[in-house]
Order: structure tokens, then sequence, then C-alpha cells
């Protein structure tokens, strides 16, 4: 039986040995391994710069770096089994497909929002500056990334919207067409001419600035209103929301200043409000039809207010 010391020293001195054994194969696979991770920085930088020509920098970054990582993780896989000769890469493969799975239940949403950012960068539904709706946030977005969309909302504000939202739902890009229309309802009175005004209307917004005249712009009676008949405006600018709001806060001015010169009435919605119980003296003529009284020539006696009688009901 051998000692415990001598045990111990022959186990110290195997694994020395073996350690000098891989010394070259360890060698060899770091060699291998900066082989793989040169190479992953080197096709990086090429997919970035050959999509940056085509002005398609997001993708090229999203698609250059899982490029780099996957030559990586080949060039570990390369290093394990020259530094192990007895692994072979079959049950390498078996391990990381067992990994990979567990990886992908565990990181699901993460990988839902890479791929989907990866379609939004190839197929292009806006771009990096197009102002956007999605949800209850509107703005204009800065950056696409791996994981979410960066927007920078008309107030100064940054919302994070994860990709796999904005690839399965709907979208509003604003900017996606170079002119957008904008629109406002006038309310004339019912004594004047709709199409006199309406050719007012669109005498002013030829002269307004930020209003595109092709396509251009349309004003036509639309409605009859409770206190009018209502015009239904339409103009077409930039757009860009600071060019739509600017163009529209000018649009409405004119279109006042032109009604108001042509002598166009814009009149207040009128309402009647009763202040009477129908029951007074003075109530007036009582063979007249009035709210809730009956007509004819005989009609019922008013009532005194102090006359009226409550019936209450019958108590067990």
């Amino acid at each position: 039986m051998q000692d415990p010391e001598q045990l111990t020293t022959s186990k110290m001195q195997s694994l020395v040995e073996g350690f000098f054994w891989l010394l070259p194969n360890i060698g060899i696979g770091l060699a291998v391994l900066a082989g793989f991770w040169i190479g992953g920085w080197a096709a990086r930088r090429a997919i970035v710069f050959a999509f940056k020509r085509r002005r398609r920098h997001d993708l090229g970054e999203l698609l250059g770096g899982f490029l780099r990582w996957t030559l990586i993780l080949a060039g570990v896989l390369v290093f394990a089994t020259i530094v192990f000769p007895s692994v072979k890469p079959s049950d390498l493969l078996a391990t990381l497909g067992i990994g990979s799975l567990a990886v992908g239940l565990a990181f699901r949403d993460i990988l839902q929002n890479w791929f989907s950012g990866m379609m939004i960068l190839y197929s292009q539904p806006f771009r990096v500056g197009d102002q956007i709706v999605s949800g209850d946030h509107e703005g204009t977005v800065e950056h696409v990334e791996a994981r979410a969309t960066l927007i920078k909302t008309y107030d100064g504000q940054r919302v994070v919207i994860p990709n796999s939202n904005l690839y399965t739902r709907s979208i509003v890009v604003r900017t996606h067409y170079p002119v957008r229309r904008s629109q406002c309802d006038v309310t004339i009175g019912y004594a004047d001419d709709p199409d006199a005004a309406a050719a007012a209307v669109l005498a002013a917004l030829s002269r307004v600035e930020g209003v595109v005249q092709d396509p251009p712009p349309d004003a036509r009676a639309w409605e009859i209103g409770e206190s009018g008949v209502v015009l239904r405006v339409r103009w077409w600018t930039d757009s860009t929301r600071s060019k739509v709001v600017a163009a529209q806060g000018r649009a409405v001015a004119a279109i006042r200043g032109a009604l108001q010169e042509a002598g166009v009435d814009m009149p207040y919605p009128t309402r009647t409000v009763l202040f009477h119980d129908q029951t007074d003296e003075a109530d007036g003529d009582r063979t007249r039809q009035r709210e809730g009284w009956p007509a004819g020539k005989d009609p019922p006696a008013p009532r005194p207010l102090n006359a009226l009688t409550i019936r209450r009901a019958p108590q067990d």
C-alpha cells in the first residue's frame, strides 16, 4: 500500500507532466482562437462597411455583430477539440444544442426582439429620422437597436419600444410620403353662399407660407350643422411635424381673416333655455301647444303651486 504522501506526489507529478504534454496543443489552440477572433472582427468591419455604402448602417451593425460572435463561438469549439483531443466535435455540438434550447427558452423575449429588429432593418417599414406612431407613442425614430427601437417624442422625451411590438403591430409612418394633408371645419351662416365662402378661403390659402399648391387646397360645403353650413377645408403641407403645425396655424388665421373680409357670418352655436314650470298663471296663452302642455280651445286652468296636492303612497 502506497504512502499517502507518495500518492499525492505522484498525482501532482502526473498533472505537471500532462500539462507539459498539453502545452503545444494549448499554444496551437490559442493561435486558432486568436485567428477566429481576428476573423470575426474583420468580418464585422467588412459587413458594416458594405451595408454603410448602401445606407443600411443599422442592419450592417446587427448582422456584423451576429457574425462576429458566431465565429468566436466556433473558435472556442475548435480550441476545445485541439486542447482536449478526446473531446469529439459531435459531443460539443450536442451539448451546445441542448444548451441553446435552454438559453432560447430562458431568453425567448430577447431573441424575439432580436429577430424582429433584424426583420425591421431588412424590410425597412420606417427609417431613422422618420416620424411614427406606435400605440400611444409618437415621435422621431433615433436608432434601431438589436432589442428595441428608440424614438424621441415631440416634447423631448425618449421612448424605448421593443422591436417585437413594432414588427407585429400596426405603425403609422407620418413622414413616409413627402406631403401630408391637414383639415379644419368652418361653420358659416345659412344666409351666406357656401361657394363664395369657399372661393374666399381658397384664395387665402394660396398665399399661406407652407401650404403646397400641388395637390391644391380644397374647400366645399360638407354638412348642415346646428348653427349653419359646415365648410370642410383641406390643404397639404410638408409631412414633418413642425412644418405641419406651423402651416396649420397660419392657415387657420388666413381662413378666419378671409371670411371676415368677405363679410361671411361665422355664427356661434345657439341654444334656447326655458325656465318656466308651466303652472304659473302668467305663463301665456294656454290654447297654444307648449312643451308638455296639452293644446286645444279648452285647456286646463293653470294651478298655483300652493294649490297642488301631493299624493302620498299608502303605508302598510
